[in-house]
């Protein structure tokens, strides 16, 4: 994808305001972008929208009381009044429940062996709602996690749920090349502690570029979100396995390819023009 165009649809999602922003901005992006695949537009407005909501974090979870009063006194048998207070705050609203939860919990003075376990803990209630004890917010909590699709519990099911679907792609189209090669899990029982997607036996080249493993990501690739990976993933296996290819099924900015040029390959598809070494064939 062109930058230009990846600047344009961000710029979009930053202008969205009002009720449902997730949903309505989907259907504006659809309509602005015709030549733009569905998974591709849906990616990047999910990296926006976390992005957006790792920088608001903090500054509403320092309301959490305030938040969590307002509930209380606006509360009644509909199960959108988180839904809409997240609407208007300009929040996630899993991230208002998750929000909300934290402020409960402290006002019934829990338990809990700090911050890192009470961060599991509520965690586990948005998963598992039957688990909160006030049964109105459990119910409020439950709707806040249903219809939002873009951060919370049920985006992590769907990211996860499309990662192993494009792994398994990804392992069919390479058996069916007979192109060898070891799985993540595989190599975990190897013992290996740095495991790609794929781990390629035998060495394959694209265009005279040498590719020995492949990590396979069912997402959209920019910039900030491909650094990041570099950072924690992709430089670690270079530096163990030696140049690779990454795979970013949902497309890529086009700047990410001379990134790394020299030890990475950036693709949305696995190429068409593979060249397979030949054992039998010496120099």
């Amino acid at each position: 994808m062109k930058k230009e165009i990846f600047n344009q649809i961000v710029q979009l999602i930053a202008s969205a305001r009002g009720p449902h922003t997730c949903r309505t901005t989907m259907t504006e992006l659809q309509k602005t972008f015709q030549d733009v695949p569905f998974h591709t537009l849906r990616s990047i407005l999910s990296q926006e929208i976390c992005r957006k909501m790792r920088f608001a974090h903090s500054r509403h979870k320092s309301r959490g009381d305030e938040y969590l009063q307002h509930y209380m006194d606006e509360r009644g048998p509909s199960q959108t009044t988180l839904v809409s207070m997240a609407a208007e705050i300009g929040l996630s609203p899993a991230l208002l429940a998750r929000v909300i939860l934290e402020a409960f919990l402290r006002s019934k003075e829990k338990d809990l062996d700090g911050e890192g376990s009470l961060s599991k803990f509520i965690t586990k209630l948005l998963r598992d709602t039957t688990l909160i004890e006030d049964r109105q917010l459990a119910v409020d909590v439950h709707y806040c996690v249903l219809v939002d699709d873009q951060y919370g519990p049920l985006a992590d099911a769907i990211n996860h749920s499309l990662g192993q679907q494009y792994e398994h792609s990804l392992s069919l189209q390479l058996s069916e090349r007979n192109i060898p090669f070891l799985t993540e899990d595989q190599m975990r029982n190897l013992g290996m502690d740095k495991t790609p997607d794929i781990k390629l036996e035998v060495p394959i080249a694209v265009n005279g570029f040498i590719i020995h493993w492949i990590e396979s990501k069912a997402l959209f690739g920019s910039e900030e979100w491909h650094d990041k990976y570099v950072k924690k993933q992709l430089s670690t296996y270079w530096n163990r396995y030696g140049p690779g290819m990454v795979v970013y099924w949902f497309d890529f900015v086009d700047s990410l390819q001379v990134m790394h040029e020299k030890h990475l390959l950036v693709a949305n598809c696995l190429p068409p023009n593979i060249v397979m070494m030949d054992p039998q064939i010496r120099p």
